[in-house]
């Protein structure tokens, strides 16, 4: 039976090298994967994702999905899912529910302010299994909260999506994200 999955993490939790190597296991036995990402995300190049240990593997955009059949699919997976719209992730549990095909959808519980993205929300709402992709914070507790960081310092006035990676987002346990406190020990 199909589910839709939410594998949801902070920044740095290596969802992205969870995405490809499931698509790998899947490609491994002979079976086929649709594998997507919304196309504001461009970091990685139009039709890239990679992950920040070096895994990549070419991909669609979300938004040409209806141009599949996706019948023809073992698995749809979908990486950077906290930047869908409702009506994409409606999309994707129709995928499940009408057509049986298991959806795996990794991405971002909350942005730096520690709100939810319109995918994740519906996702965390919507979704059969939601599964935590671990990481720690530099004191060593979980990581649950992403924090911006500019000039050296953790921001939390913006824009919701500023695309960026280590550069520009750290994950703290909720306290020192509370606090602003980056590693003492790391110049940034």
């Amino acid at each position: 039976m199909a589910k839709l999955y939410f594998r949801y993490g902070a920044m740095g939790s290596s969802k992205t090298a969870n995405a490809i190597m499931v698509r790998h296991n899947y490609l491994e036995r002979g079976q086929t994967v649709l594998m997507l990402k919304p196309r504001l995300d461009n970091r990685d190049g139009e039709r890239m994702i990679a992950s920040r240990c070096g895994l990549q593997c070419q991909c669609h955009f979300v938004e040409d999905l209806d141009r599949f059949d996706i019948r023809s699919y073992d698995c749809v997976i979908v990486d950077e899912a906290q930047f869908l719209t409702k009506a994409q992730v409606e999309r994707l549990v129709q995928i499940v529910d009408v057509e049986s095909v298991p959806v795996i959808a990794y991405g971002l519980r909350c942005d730096f302010q520690g709100n939810f993205f319109e995918g994740s929300q519906w996702l965390m709402a919507w979704a059969d299994t939601i599964e935590e992709v671990k990481t720690i914070c530099w004191c060593g507790k979980k990581a649950i909260c992403n924090a911006r960081v500019l000039d050296g310092r953790v921001v939390k006035e913006g824009e919701q999506i500023v695309l960026g990676g280590s550069e520009s987002y750290v994950s703290l346990c909720r306290r020192h994200w509370a606090e602003g406190a980056l590693n003492p020990r790391q110049a940034r």
